[in-house]
């Protein structure tokens, strides 16, 4: 199976989502940084989802 999912893409991607609402007004600040902290939390857990996926485990 090929996974071709880039987090750090995804991650770019919903900064930019955020920072142009913020932007528009359609957020408060304090609404953009608690977006923010759920981001990094989000991809602080997926990474460790994806940490050691393809190891091999010898006995």
């Amino acid at each position: 199976m090929t996974y071709n999912f880039d987090p750090d893409k995804w991650y770019d991607d919903e900064i930019l989502i955020l920072q142009t609402r913020l932007q528009q007004g359609k957020m408060t600040q304090q609404d953009y940084d608690q977006a923010v902290t759920d981001l990094d939390r989000r991809l602080a857990d997926m990474w460790h989802r994806l940490d050691g996926t393809y190891q091999v485990i010898r006995k």
